[in-house]
């Protein structure tokens, strides 16, 4: 997977490493872990890269929060195609895994990524549910959610989609830059 140095001149199609350009978002890949809904090592990768585009646009979005006191926390961005194919393996439902035989995951175009907010400090905040959670609870209907969790994941979600990001209606956690790149496999 190709990254570059920090450098925000470089052409937007560019992969870069997130952290190298917003050093204070925390990082949780799960999919690098067994913590995820599989309970397998997905892909062998621990630092998350995505587009340069998508990438300052996030940049826009940390900024937000981190003067509000919050912060993003990534579980999953850039995910290769031979990712995509296990997690169909194991979870064939379209609903929940894109199905690579039939086109591919916005994840491995470097433009979608899995995120919850946090505390500044990095400390957890209410939200509707955990990461890869496929019950009702998950979905942006948000009628069965109150409280700090709803107010929580509507200020993730309405500071997204101010810098251009579409939400997966069935994943609270699920956002895609509007600017879509080539899959890159």
């Amino acid at each position: 997977m190709p990254t570059v140095s920090p450098d925000w001149d470089l052409p937007e199609e560019c992969f870069v490493r997130i952290k190298e350009y917003i050093p204070t978002l925390f990082v949780d890949l799960k999919y690098a872990t067994e913590d995820n809904f599989t309970n397998q090592v997905i892909y062998d990768f621990t630092e998350p890269v995505l587009r340069l585009g998508t990438v300052k646009k996030l940049a826009k979005v940390q900024e937000t929060l981190l003067k509000k006191g919050y912060s993003l926390k990534i579980w999953d961005a850039y995910r290769p195609t031979e990712a995509q194919f296990r997690l169909w393996e194991v979870c064939p439902d379209p609903d929940y895994v894109s199905d690579p035989n039939k086109g591919f995951s916005n994840h491995s175009r470097g433009n979608t990524v899995d995120v919850t907010l946090v505390r500044a400090d990095g400390s957890e905040l209410e939200m509707p549910t955990g990461f890869d959670d496929f019950s009702a609870l998950a979905d942006r209907d948000y009628s069965d959610i109150s409280g700090n969790a709803l107010v929580n994941v509507q200020l993730l979600e309405n500071t997204l989609k101010e810098e251009g990001f579409r939400c997966y209606w069935k994943e609270w956690w699920h956002y895609t830059d509007e600017i879509s790149y080539p899959v890159e496999k």
